[in-house]
């Protein structure tokens, strides 16, 4: 587990309504780390935010924390 997936982690469950039903995942696509975020129906708009800024602040602070492992970092929100 990367320290990003980690981050990626707890903000969504920060932001959840349901946060036991948040689920992350990690896997290696083409030379960088695909951080997956799945959440319960309904719930994708929590973490999204209005006009997307949650999710590209959530996006920003994995990036950081994959420059700090040397890693490229991309989130994808699931429902």
């Amino acid at each position: 587990m990367s320290r990003a997936r980690d981050v990626v982690e707890v903000m969504a469950r920060a932001l959840a309504g349901r946060p036991e039903d948040v689920r992350v995942t990690e896997a290696e696509h083409r030379g960088q780390s695909v951080v997956e975020v799945y959440m319960a129906p309904g719930e994708l708009g929590r973490v999204i935010g209005r006009q997307g800024r949650t999710a590209a602040a959530v996006r920003s602070v994995a990036a950081a924390a994959g420059d700090l492992e040397s890693r490229r970092v991309t989130v994808e929100f699931r429902d």
